[in-house]
């Protein structure tokens, strides 16, 4: 019998699984669950295992069989991707790492395979490193000692001692990818890639070695168009886990505050219920026009500004600071650069982060609205950076109507986004005329009307003659 945790009474996912579920576990876990719950009720089961020896009990612990839902276990039969949309905190993460180790160690169902080349593909190697490979559900983990896989960080790479071997990937580097080829994949968080498309297309070029190449996606759902790709293709098997599903391994305080907060609002549906939802229909902006608008890259800038919403309170509920970047072209067309926002830091720290994305670029303006701040935010930059070219800025009129003449912009085909911006999109789109979004203050939206209006629609944007 294969390693397996003690049965737990879990929340399930589906109250009443669909045919075939059951079939995710083998016939002797199968029958192992039967007896542990009949030992149960019997109370025997302390008496069954103090009869296991401390390799038996080891034996237990990490058989992901036992220990998972329903919606965590790797559908049977001849599939290519597997597509887990998963709430946050549902166990999405845990899930992908489990069927990685299953593939790497030749577990059931995946005995006799051999040696394995795995990709795993992060939204940043950052995001790779901290959640796929070192986090608390990541590779190194949830591995038995004697399992556990080597990790050399500066190589990217996770090695078996049976001879498989997993690559980290950022879809911040599409072509990172070419040149390799990989038996499985496993894609964390692909609706928050920054190049979710091109990043894809080039990860299915590199599955094509063994007889059945496979690979499996855990992300919370946003309405990208990959997203709807997937779930409407017959060769994906697509799974749903809630937030609820992992009740039972979540702090109490936590989901407490997270059903308080957001059940029953969109963000909650998509954020907790793990729905993938259509546009708002009063919101200025439209997901489809975002999509046609993204580039990889951008020609050489004529200005470029950051623009900055500092938050009025801080710590982990408060407000994110916006921070974003914007360039401008000779032909007019304006590029946001990144979406370089921050939650949870003191004034001094978000200054000190605004002020290093004014370097990055080597911007010739900061703009910081100033209506809540005041003289704070002036002082708290100069205190950083002396020589700072600086501009306040006081909004005079609400959210709405600054950001309508902006959305207008968009419309008329003036702007781009260099790369995805998930954050920032999903306040886009979910911005309606109370001048909130999902019911919280649009921070990243705020920060990029400002730049945008400092480049295409103030005095100082309109062309101008240059005496030579």
């Amino acid at each position: 019998m294969k390693r397996c945790k003690p049965w737990t009474t879990v929340k399930p996912a589906l109250e009443n699984p669909p045919d075939g579920k059951a079939a995710r576990r083998s016939a002797c876990v199968r029958k192992f669950i039967s007896a542990s719950r009949a030992c149960c009720k019997n109370g025997e089961l302390n008496a069954l295992l103090k009869k296991l020896s401390l390799s038996d009990l080891d034996f237990l612990i990490h058989d992901w069989q036992l220990w998972a839902r329903d919606d965590q276990l790797p559908p049977q039969g001849d599939w290519t991707t597997w597509l887990l949309l998963g709430g946050r905190g549902s166990g999405k993460t845990r899930a992908g790492a489990e069927w990685v180790r299953m593939l790497a160690t030749g577990s059931w169902p995946y005995e006799g395979l051999g040696a394995q080349r795995i990709a795993l593909v992060a939204e940043t190697m950052a995001d790779a490193r901290d959640v796929m490979v070192e986090g608390e559900s990541g590779l190194l983990a949830i591995h038995a000692g004697h399992e556990r896989p080597d990790y050399t960080s500066s190589r990217r790479r996770l090695e078996w001692k049976n001879g498989t071997v997993a690559y980290l990937f950022s879809a911040e580097d599409p072509d990172s990818l070419r040149g390799h080829q990989f038996t499985a994949a496993w894609s964390d968080e692909l609706a928050k890639w920054r190049y979710p498309q091109s990043t894809w297309d080039m990860l299915q070029f590199a599955l094509r070695l063994g007889a059945r190449p496979r690979q499996i996606v855990t992300t919370t759902p946003r309405p990208i168009a990959l997203l709807k790709d997937l779930l409407a293709r017959d060769d994906v098997i697509t799974d749903r886990a809630t937030t609820g599903c992992n009740a039972d391994n979540l702090a109490p305080a936590f989901f407490a505050a997270v059903i308080n907060r957001y059940e029953g609002t969109r963000l909650g549906r998509q954020e907790m219920m793990a729905e993938i939802l259509d546009d708002n229909p009063d919101a200025l902006w439209r997901r489809d026009l975002l999509e046609r608008i993204t580039k990889k890259d951008h020609p050489p800038l004529e200005r470029i500004v950051v623009a900055v919403d500092p938050p009025v309170s801080r710590g982990k509920g408060a407000d994110a600071c916006g921070i974003i970047a914007v360039g401008l072209a000779s032909d007019g067309m304006a590029y946001v650069l990144e979406d370089a926002s921050i939650q949870g830091l003191r004034p001094r720290d978000w200054a000190a982060h605004a002020i290093g994305i004014y370097r990055k670029y080597g911007a010739d303006c900061l703009i910081a609205e100033v209506n809540q701040g005041g003289e704070m935010v002036r002082d708290v930059l100069n205190q950083i950076d002396g020589t700072l070219s600086y501009r306040p800025v006081h909004a005079k009129r609400g959210k709405w109507l600054r950001a309508e003449p902006v959305a207008m912009l968009y419309e008329q085909g003036w702007v781009r986004h260099v790369g995805a911006m998930p954050e920032l999109e999903d306040e886009m789109c979910a911005f309606t005329a109370d001048g909130r979004a999902n019911g919280h203050s649009p921070d990243r939206l705020d920060a990029l009307v400002w730049a945008l209006t400092e480049l295409k629609l103030t005095r100082s944007a309109a062309p101008r003659v240059r005496t030579i």
